[in-house]
């Protein structure tokens, strides 16, 4: 298996993952999220990966992709309130369904850790929902810890 950038020729394999996403934080909240729906489009990953702000890496074997993460350079420059820092974000981490268990997350989470400890990042950073109980232990196991938890207050049941 190889972990790189995304390339163009990816974009399928990405969409089909960006699917499989969808799906589970509809099937978590579903008063949240539409069934069907994925983040990005084709144009949108082209997008990302023409620019150095927003790496895409792949988990690819035999040309399939695996895996995938997205990220995002985030910098705090001069801010009224947070110290100057550079960190990494990750957008979405994804691993093909039927691939999970094989330590392909861990190892494209390791190549995005090092990938910021390169560009001297003060951290990593990411957001996670709280029904995600599997990603929240795979977080968790990589070392990461909360930074601030989202509170709600369901005022009235979803049409």
């Amino acid at each position: 298996m190889d972990i790189r950038f995304a390339k163009p020729a990816d974009v399928p394999g990405i969409l089909n993952l960006l699917r499989q996403v969808g799906q589970v934080h509809h099937q978590g909240r579903p008063d949240l999220f539409r069934n069907g729906a994925q983040k990005y489009g084709a144009s949108g990953i082209l997008s990302l990966m023409n620019s150095p702000q927003t790496p895409i890496f792949v988990a690819v074997e035999e040309r399939k992709v695996l895996g995938y993460c997205f990220c995002r350079m985030e910098v705090f420059d001069h801010d009224p309130v947070m110290n100057n820092r550079i960190t990494l974000y990750i957008d979405d981490l994804c691993v093909e369904e039927t691939c999970r268990g094989q330590h392909i997350g861990e190892q494209l989470y390791h190549q995005v850790e090092q990938y910021a400890r390169q560009r001297r990042c003060h951290a990593i950073t990411l957001n996670v929902w709280a029904f995600n109980e599997k990603a929240l232990a795979f977080y968790e196991k990589m070392g990461l810890k909360p930074l601030k938890i989202g509170m709600e207050a369901i005022l009235q049941d979803a049409d």
